[in-house]
């Protein structure tokens, strides 16, 4: 392995990292995803040397730096808020790292006019940095950041701060970062960053890495509701399975009570279920096909989003409805009104 990071235990007074374990093989994109105090840049600043351990270590091409001084770490961290040296041309920003290493003048030339060619700054090399855009800034101090050609490269929140269209230049940037064999560690609060960058994620909850994995895996098989929201998965339930002889099925019992009939391969388990809010059908009347699950309920709320309009149902347990504003504007799902609802056993996912 590449990087290891073994048992991480850091104790704060209102907060604790626990057992933070993962690795790392070299060239990976490993995004860590938490939501805002889940110790996701503590975490950072922990591998970095910014922050010393109780206990646990991390290790680096085979070489233990738990303990090593952060300028022998050969580990380079970007900060949200780009830290770029106002009064600095942005010349005289990238090469502030290798000056410090006393790196001769020729080879800092090379390094700074390479880096510059390759992230879209060499034509703002000779201007003030406090000048430029959000953007542009951000390229600074990412290309100051590998000047000293980090062996991990860290990430903290790199996207949050910028626009949308940034944004996605600066996702290209990093990808092509990753592609050309720069092994990267990024933290984020931001579910589609990790669908677009990483080949390896964590999900981090109250200090701990609560499931890990390949994006695909780990979005489409969540192991908790914290998880499944992440993805955007609203219709996340602990259920039991059993088989109901009466009416020849498997039937999902929820904690409530409420019963939804499922299809799986397992029987007399509890876990959790899935159903997506885009393969529930809505309709005005009872709707006579091959769902066998059916439900009468009331709206409660109606809200737009990006993908059209999400509706939740109170059917005994409350279920998101994806539809198209059409659909809504044909159908008057508005607040207050009875409809009904429907989807397949085969729509229903079970995760033990």
């Amino acid at each position: 392995m590449y990087l290891e990071i073994k048992n991480i235990n850091k104790k704060f007074e209102n907060f604790s990292l626990n057992n933070v374990s993962f690795e790392l093989e070299k060239g990976d994109y490993y995004i860590i995803l938490g939501v805002s105090g889940s110790g996701k840049s503590v975490l950072m600043e922990i591998i970095s040397g910014l922050i010393n351990v109780d206990s646990g270590s991390i290790i680096l091409d085979g070489k233990d730096i738990t303990n090593e001084k952060i300028q022998k770490r050969d580990i380079g961290i970007l900060f949200q808020d780009f830290a770029v040296f106002p009064h600095m041309t942005v010349r005289e920003n990238i090469a502030y790292p290798l000056k410090l290493r006393k790196i001769n003048k020729s080879e800092i030339n090379d390094k700074v006019l390479f880096l510059s060619t390759e992230l879209g700054i060499n034509h703002l090399l000779d201007k003030n940095v406090g000048l430029l855009s959000g953007g542009e800034a951000q390229r600074v101090a990412l290309a100051r950041t590998l000047a000293i050609s980090p062996k991990i490269l860290l990430l903290d929140e790199p996207l949050s701060a910028l626009d949308i269209v940034l944004r996605n230049e600066l996702r290209s940037l990093l990808r092509n970062l990753n592609r050309n064999g720069q092994t990267i560690i990024h933290v984020t609060h931001d579910y589609e960053e990790a669908v677009s960058l990483a080949n390896e994620v964590a999900i981090i909850q109250k200090g701990e890495i609560i499931q890990s994995g390949k994006p695909k895996i780990v979005f489409q098989n969540p192991k908790s509701e914290f998880v499944a929201n992440f993805s955007g998965i609203q219709n996340f339930f602990k259920a039991k399975i059993y088989y109901d002889e009466k009416d020849a099925i498997k039937k999902a019992t929820l904690e409530n009570g409420f019963e939804i009939a499922i299809s799986c391969n397992e029987v007399d388990c509890e876990g959790n279920i899935i159903v997506r809010s885009e393969n529930i059908l809505i309709s005005e009347e009872r709707i006579d096909s091959s769902a066998i699950n059916n439900f009468k309920g009331l709206i409660i709320d109606v809200f737009p989003t990006a993908l059209g309009v999400e509706i939740i149902v109170d059917v005994g347990v409350e279920f998101y409805v994806t539809v198209t504003k059409s659909s809504s504007r044909k159908l008057d799902l508005i607040q207050g009104k009875e409809i009904w609802i429907s989807f397949k056993a085969t729509s229903v996912q079970f995760i033990s």
